[in-house]
């Protein structure tokens, strides 16, 4: 397995022992089709679908396929300063960068971190949306502004 395959089945179950500890329902899918990584039963009944993304040295994820969905959670992780960040599908349209050109044209590529003196941290613009925990996803709806607000 390579290694950057490791890490993110790795975070996945990370995140996953995180939830669970915090008492949420979370389902596993037999596959990762459609982007879905987990999927969190809230306490409304509700479901929340999940994609958990992963880095090692840094927090800049790329080539990420996705349009606007209703009741979809970003789980992002980087490991160098063990932190997670938290966006709704709205919010990652909002924040992330759609390339234009090349190989990935139509993907979207978000930058959470800066490093400064070889310290990796969190850029200002995006400590918002560091978590300590999944509150967002049991209590806030995702869907907020819908799809047309997010471009």
């Amino acid at each position: 397995m390579a290694e950057h395959n490791r890490l993110g089945k790795q975070t996945e179950y990370y995140v996953v022992s995180l939830m669970l500890k915090e008492g949420l329902e979370v389902f596993l899918p037999a596959a990762d089709d459609n982007g879905i990584d987990a999927v969190v039963k809230k306490p409304d009944g509700k479901y929340a679908e999940i994609q958990i993304k992963a880095k090692a040295k840094d927090a800049f994820f790329a080539a990420i396929k996705h349009e606007y969905r209703e009741n979809y959670w970003f789980v992002f992780y980087c490991e160098i300063i063990d932190k997670i960040l938290l966006l709704s599908s709205n919010e990652f349209l909002k924040e992330a960068v759609q390339n234009k050109d090349g190989e990935n044209v139509g993907k979207w590529s978000i930058k959470f971190n800066g490093e400064k003196n070889g310290e990796v941290y969190i850029l200002e613009r995006f400590q918002k949306y560091i978590a300590t925990d999944f509150s967002r996803i049991k209590n806030e709806n995702p869907n907020k502004g819908g799809e047309n607000a997010s471009l």
